[in-house]
């Protein structure tokens, strides 16, 4: 039960910060027990790190779907259509991976 700053941004995504007091069932200098506290929250206001790469992400699929719709409108661009929709689909499970790691953080930790 080690006391640890925590960091929390306003997406609720948070990760831990510097140590900052030992417990009385640790008492060898320099050792933790292992078990992290929180002694104090800083509030960020702003979006984490991986919130900012999933809009990114989500910008780019935005404009990959829309090339392909206007690719499949002129025409002729077969194999430059079945390309960026095989990208499509490894952006999309790209994303897809960084929310179930994102929700899986902000639910890890209760009050």
């Amino acid at each position: 039960m080690c006391y640890y700053d925590q960091t929390r941004w306003i997406c609720q995504y948070w990760k831990w910060g510097n140590f900052r007091q030992q417990c009385n069932k640790e008492h060898r200098t320099g050792e933790t027990c292992g078990l992290k506290l929180i002694y104090e929250t800083e509030t960020v206001g702003e979006q984490c790190k991986v919130c900012d790469a999933i809009n990114k992400k989500q910008r780019r699929l935005r404009k990959m779907m829309d090339d392909v719709s206007r690719w499949q409108r002129e025409g002729g661009r077969r194999a430059t259509i079945e390309k960026t929709q095989a990208d499509i689909n490894d952006l999309e499970l790209q994303i897809n991976e960084l929310w179930r790691g994102h929700v899986e953080r902000v639910n890890s930790i209760s009050y």
